[in-house]
């Protein structure tokens, strides 16, 4: 299977968008940032290329996406607990993100999220697997 994962994202102010992620407690590895793009460690093995629109263009013939706008992708972030779901939420809110939708707790499931400074949605869960109903 695979190892790793990289998410890229197409942001439009790098300083804005690196600062944003700072205030989430999240850190990018030096070694693959600069003023075009930052590699955002989201966790083991998991990471997110937040690169500035004009070089995130040169990887694709298509429009890039207005996060703002329209959706493509949700990126859904497991944590520990109810609480760290809205701890997160919480340091996004003051950071600038937004909150689309409500949280929603569907017993074994609790769920809440944010929108960066670019649009992109991200959803925070917490999963008790072994509650979990058979098929969803």
């Amino acid at each position: 299977m695979f190892r790793q994962i990289f998410v890229n994202l197409p942001i439009k102010d790098m300083a804005r968008s690196q600062a944003f992620f700072k205030a989430l407690g999240l850190t990018f590895n030096q070694r693959f940032t600069n003023e075009k793009g930052a590699c955002l460690e989201i966790g083991e093995n998991f990471y997110a290329m937040l690169l500035v629109e004009p070089f995130f263009q040169g990887f694709t013939k298509k429009p890039i996406s207005d996060a703002l706008q329209s959706t493509e992708v949700i990126l859904a972030l497991s944590v520990d607990s109810r609480a760290e779901a809205e701890d997160v939420v919480r340091k996004a809110v003051a950071a600038g993100a937004t909150t689309p939708n409500a949280p929603q707790d569907h017993g074994f499931m609790y769920q809440h999220g944010f929108a960066d400074l670019d649009g992109h949605q991200w959803e925070v869960f917490w999963m008790d697997e072994a509650a979990a109903p058979a098929q969803m």
